[in-house]
């Protein structure tokens, strides 16, 4: 018998519960924007978890929660996006002063 597929018992709903990393997320999103990017790539790894947990069970978990988890992720992916910018901008200053210095002598 497939009792995963069964309707609640008396017709009621568990009670739904909040993400179990969504507020961490956040806070480690918000972090790796201020910080340093480290925070936002734990941040990422801990939200795949957490989305994949939502995505299998939407009932079981508040919308809130994953809310707060979408959020979390979008800070992380900016941090690590001005990561990356800043990044290509030390390169090509860096690429543009050894080829001025090298073009004086």
């Amino acid at each position: 018998m497939d009792y995963q597929n069964q309707p609640y018992r008396d017709g009621f709903q568990p009670p739904q519960r909040s993400l179990p990393n969504a507020t961490t997320v956040l806070v480690l999103g918000i972090l790796s924007i201020v910080f340093c990017f480290i925070c936002g790539i734990i941040a990422l790894s801990m939200a795949s978890g957490d989305k994949r947990l939502y995505e299998e069970n939407p009932e079981l978990y508040t919308t809130s929660s994953y809310e707060l988890l979408r959020a979390g992720r979008i800070c992380s992916i900016i941090s690590l996006c001005l990561l990356g910018a800043g990044l290509l901008i030390f390169l090509f200053v860096m690429t543009f002063a050894i080829s001025v210095g090298s073009f004086n002598n």
